[in-house]
């Protein structure tokens, strides 16, 4: 079992990251331990987060999240999964 997640920090940026234990993970980013961007952050909140079967699938979709848009990322943590293909940067049809 693997997450991808997303957090949301005080500043309102986000980040986005993968791991294989989702709740010690988000501990380190509220202890200042998780990442360079989280620790100067702080507090940060856990606005997102997705279960896969593996860490490499977790991963793949990490780097997909990091190339994102704000506005399309919100659109995931908000669930409203019909807006992302029009979110996309390379959205054909409009």
């Amino acid at each position: 079992m693997a997450f991808v997640y997303i957090l949301l920090c005080s500043d309102g940026s986000y980040y986005v990251g993968s791991t294989r234990n989702l709740e010690h993970r988000v501990w380190q980013h509220s202890t200042g331990r998780g990442s360079t961007h989280t620790s100067t952050r702080l507090p940060i909140k856990l606005a997102f987060a997705q279960e896969y079967d593996n860490i490499g699938d977790a991963y793949a979709r990490e780097k997909q999240i990091q190339g994102w848009s704000r506005k399309k990322r919100e659109a995931l943590i908000a669930g409203e999964f019909n807006d992302l293909p029009r979110l996309s940067k390379k959205h054909f049809g409009d």
